[in-house]
């Protein structure tokens, strides 16, 4: 226990530390009152839960930005959200090619990070990779959306550049937050608006090792990573299948998608199961949709996005492993397989532990917020769920769950941001050699 005490010390805990600065930052700025339209300084839980959602680019709000915060509180949320996406996208790259067997880089990376250096060229390289990746997405998003704004809706050009460069940040970095009150509702039927922002946020979430794998290899999909091949082919199982099950659920109902064309309808169901994948706005109204679709919604947002990735939940790799165990058990397989690789015991004790810990965390969350407020499971649940995987979606009770419920959703979108990269590396870096073993027994299963 105590060698895992000091895997998280260092890097993990740097990791932490560094975060929980910024939230604290953000919220002292956001607190002042030049930040807020009124004049008056903003309450301490609003700029907290305000600062926190944006750092861990989660996108759950308590105000509604464009009406609550002035232009220098919105510069702050979006500074927040560009240093939360980009500092958690380039820890957790860092960290990835720290446990995938470059040892090497253990002290150099505990060292760097304790004295906010980066020495190692690979490390270098890895992080000048993220920068252009980051860049290269945001401007191209933002000049399409700013381009659509002046010519399809006839905003003057700064006005314009500025919803396009807040919305491309806010997309890529999947923080979820907009500049309108009914989020991206007004825009559902326009493709020009929703598939730039669903694409930046697929981006985002896919995580920088899957670039560098398709720089490699992009034309020979065979000589991808075993990553780069789980995150691709569960980004597109889930994003369609989340996409036909909300849109055929969704089809006739008079207050979602049911009004809309058929086009129109897939358009918006694929805009919702991008978003539920830790992207957080929404082109519908969430909380008129059926219980069935909050249920799904539910279940992709708990997964989340690729890991190294700008997106939340468990990653899809963790639970793509976990689907590998499930399935080499049924078959009676003595290994666990995956594209032909052996996966290793020790990664899947790390997948289970983490996919169990986040499971305790929702219940734990959910049962807090069930005694705090009247609302029903479902929305609750919904609304722990979006916390934790730092989605942002909401069926319309963030504003009335009341102080002691925002500090709850607070420590839940830390833990759910933090948490699985932190407990990850520390639990990759803990090998432990033991140069003995019990004798077995079998206790009853099932």
């Amino acid at each position: 226990m105590r060698n895992l005490v000091r895997q998280i010390n260092t890097p993990s805990r740097a990791v932490v530390a560094a975060f929980l600065a910024v939230v604290l930052s953000g919220s002292a700025l956001l607190s002042l009152p030049i930040a807020v339209e009124t004049g008056q300084e903003a309450s301490w839980t609003s700029a907290l839960f305000t600062a926190t959602s944006a750092v861990c680019v989660t996108g759950l709000a308590v105000h509604d930005t464009a009406a609550h915060w002035t232009s220098f509180g919105e510069a702050v949320i979006l500074v927040l959200m560009q240093i939360g996406g980009f500092g958690i996208m380039t820890l957790a790259s860092i960290l990835a090619v720290l446990v995938s067997g470059r040892l090497g880089l253990r002290a150099r990376l505990n060292t760097q990070t304790e004295t906010k250096t980066l020495g190692a060229s690979d490390v270098r390289r890895l992080v000048t990779g993220v920068v252009k990746v980051t860049l290269v997405v945001e401007s191209l998003a933002a000049a399409v959306l700013t381009a659509r704004f002046v010519f399809g809706y006839g905003e003057p050009p700064g006005r314009a550049l500025y919803h396009g460069v807040f919305h491309a940040v806010s997309a890529f970095t999947n923080a979820g937050f907009t500049l309108w009150p009914d989020s991206i509702t007004r825009f559902v039927t326009d493709p020009w608006i929703c598939l730039p922002l669903a694409l930046s946020v697929i981006a985002g979430g896919l995580g920088f090792p899957v670039y560098a794998a398709l720089r490699r290899h992009w034309r020979h999909p065979g000589r991808w990573s075993l990553h780069a091949k789980i995150t691709m082919g569960m980004t597109a199982i889930l994003l369609l299948g989340g996409t036909l099950i909300v849109t055929a659920i969704e089809w006739n109902n008079p207050a979602t998608i049911g009004p809309l064309s058929p086009g129109q309808r897939i358009l918006a169901g694929f805009f919702h199961s991008t978003m539920t994948r830790s992207g957080g706005m929404n082109s519908v109204d969430t909380s008129q949709m059926s219980e069935n679709s909050w249920l799904i919604s539910d279940v992709l947002m708990f997964i989340g996005a690729g890991s190294a990735g700008t997106g939340g939940g468990i990653k899809v790799t963790t639970f793509a492993l976990l689907a590998y165990v499930i399935l080499a058990e049924l078959r009676g397989e003595p290994d666990v397989t995956a594209g032909r690789r052996r996966i290793p015991e020790q990664l899947q004790r790390q997948a289970q532990t983490i996919a169990l810990l986040s499971v305790a965390s929702v219940t734990v969350g959910t049962f807090i917020i069930m005694m705090l407020t009247p609302f029903r499971l479902d929305r609750v649940l919904f609304e722990v769920i979006s916390a934790f995987g730092t989605v942002g979606l909401s069926t319309g009770i963030t504003s009335d769950v009341g102080t002691p419920g925002h500090l709850v959703l607070t420590a839940l979108m830390l833990i759910g941001r933090l948490g699985p990269v932190t407990l990850g590396a520390a639990l990759a870096l803990h090998v432990q050699t033991r140069r003995f073993r019990y004798p077995e027994e079998r206790p009853l299963v099932g």
